[in-house]
């Protein structure tokens, strides 16, 4: 499959540091898939989210977006049509005082005509189940709706790749769980291509595909499961890893013989039991 976001040999060094950013980052993502990416402060991952629309424009090297290339001026609206930013802070993304005129605000700016931006309006919020919403101020909010409505925001400019960088470091657990829920659902539902920064574990165990961050460049790439049990990147990264899979590696190392890297607790729960009903058949 075609990729819908490549980075070729991209360096960037932010006005007045020394230190580059990003160090020749080359990766491909395919249409359709949940990327997640971690890092510790400084990685480098949130400047990689910035080049995905053009925030931020290589020093050297290149960023296709669908084929298109970012640094073409010509084409940058092309480039923010295809692919919508979420950000930490909901509260710098909400420009009205009503949901559903929040929502309508991108389209709005795009040109949309009236009963199109009216069908988006409604079917995003349905998405993000904030519907009955609508005619509340964003104000009010708990910060979890907030971040939904953000969203909502986005996919009202029909994107094909949404970008969240860090959209939950300031909510709370449930504000988080919600959040992730709706990320998820729409990459699945709808064939979003997402690309999620984080550096909360236990919000990557069902990516299709897992990228560490160091120092402006990638040090681990794979599915979730082989990044998390290389201890020995993670620990020198300074980065945890999902309770289960600390559980898995404790048990086997006090002798239990367990098959799988399960990240989700059902499923780890479940390769425990299944392991020692098997253990205590064989005796």
């Amino acid at each position: 499959m075609k990729p819908v976001i490549e980075f070729d040999n991209v360096h960037y060094t932010y006005p007045g540091d020394e230190l580059e950013s990003l160090c020749g980052v080359s990766l491909s993502i395919e249409k359709g898939s949940f990327v997640a990416v971690l890092g510790h402060n400084g990685s480098g991952k949130s400047t990689l989210a910035k080049h995905m629309n053009a925030i931020l424009v290589p020093d050297e090297g290149r960023v296709l977006i669908d084929g298109v290339d970012t640094a073409d001026e010509a084409r940058i609206l092309d480039v923010r049509s295809r692919v919508g930013m979420v950000f930490q802070n909901p509260d710098n993304q909400i420009v009205a005082n009503v949901v559903e005129e929040d929502v309508a605000f991108a389209p709005e700016n795009l040109g949309v005509a009236p009963a199109e931006i009216r069908r988006r309006v409604d079917a995003s919020l349905r998405l993000v189940d904030m519907y009955e919403h609508r005619m509340h101020a964003p104000h009010l909010l708990s910060g979890g709706q907030k971040q939904r409505i953000a969203i909502a925001g986005v996919i009202a400019m029909q994107p094909e790749i949404i970008v969240l960088d860090e959209p939950t470091a300031m909510l709370d657990p449930q504000g988080r769980h919600e959040v992730v829920d709706t990320v998820f659902s729409l990459c699945r539902a709808k064939g979003m291509t997402v690309v999620y920064i984080t550096h909360h574990m236990d919000e990557c165990i069902d990516a299709d595909r897992l990228i560490v961050m160091s120092n402006g460049s990638i040090v681990a790439d794979g599915k979730p499961e082989e990044v998390f049990t290389n201890y020995a990147l993670m620990e020198r990264e300074g980065l945890d890893v999902p309770e289960t899979t600390r559980l898995l590696r404790e048990l086997r190392e006090a002798g239990m013989k367990l098959d799988g890297e399960p990240l989700n607790v059902d499923a780890c729960a479940d390769l425990i039991a299944r392991t020692i009903q098997s253990e205590r058949s064989r005796k």
